[in-house]
């Protein structure tokens, strides 16, 4: 086996160990803050957000310093704006999964798909073929089904998911 052949596999299986991690990670860091939310009483949501930053920029500064991740740089202005977009998206994705049910919160973030073609659609006129259009449309199709049957939705926390789609499209935006 050539050095290229097993450097690639080592990128392959570094990659599936990361997209793993995340999906882990993303699915108990959701639950363990809903069971803090609605279990326990904790209702600062903005203190999670919180601990959420600071867990992943030690992690991130661990895994730069091992060789995992490499330095980059954004213009100062772009920083910024990315920045207050993450923000709204964490704080308002943790309100949200406060004031919602964890239906309603992965609702929310499904509607994020949409939400970014439509930006793409209107800021970079991107055209789309018939086959996305159609998924995109199921997609809008599913959210409104589980919508209309999740009842557990107030006028707070829909209004909190809206600020986070929004938010979280601007960004990868």
């Amino acid at each position: 086996m050539s050095s290229t052949t097993k450097a690639a596999d080592r990128k392959a299986a570094t990659d599936v160990a990361a997209w793993m991690f995340n999906v882990v990670t993303s699915v108990g860091i959701i639950m363990v803050n809903k069971a803090l939310m609605a279990t326990y009483g904790f209702s600062f949501a903005t203190t999670l957000t919180g601990l959420h930053f600071a867990t992943t920029t030690m992690l991130t500064t661990f895994l730069r310093w091992l060789g995992y991740i490499q330095t980059s740089h954004l213009p100062f202005s772009e920083l910024v704006r990315f920045v207050v977009f993450a923000n709204f998206s964490i704080v308002g994705m943790n309100v949200s999964l406060m004031w919602n049910s964890v239906g309603f919160y992965q609702i929310a973030k499904l509607s994020m798909i949409p939400v970014s073609c439509f930006l793409e659609v209107v800021l970079d006129k991107v055209r789309y073929s018939r086959d996305t259009k159609l998924s995109i449309l199921l997609v809008l199709f599913g959210v409104g089904v589980c919508t209309v049957t999740d009842v557990s939705v107030n006028a707070k926390g829909f209004i909190a998911a809206f600020v986070a789609v929004w938010s979280t499209a601007m960004q990868q935006y």
